[in-house]
């Protein structure tokens, strides 16, 4: 396929880096990247993903977690879903 238009956008350069490296780690490149993207707005007729505003709960809880509070680490995958079930109780 002849690949002749081109998309430009501003983004934050950290952003830009971190993102890069986990594509590149997939085995990706951004333009594979974006034209995935592109391909599954055009499929779906819209976004590929729900885009909402966070409700008060989720919202305090992001707020949370980026000061670092309420984070939880587990050694293993069993453990973590030990500890999911006892929060379902």
């Amino acid at each position: 396929m002849n690949r002749t238009a081109t998309v430009r956008a501003r983004i934050e350069p950290h952003l830009k880096s971190d993102v890069e490296e986990l594509l590149r780690r997939l085995g990706m490149t951004t333009t594979e990247a974006i034209a995935i993207f592109y391909n599954q707005i055009r499929l779906r007729q819209g976004l590929p993903f729900p885009v909402e505003v966070p409700n008060e709960i989720t919202r305090k809880t992001f707020e949370a977690t980026d000061r670092g509070e309420s984070l939880h680490a587990y050694d293993s995958l069993d453990r973590m879903f030990e500890a999911l079930d006892k929060c379902s109780r």
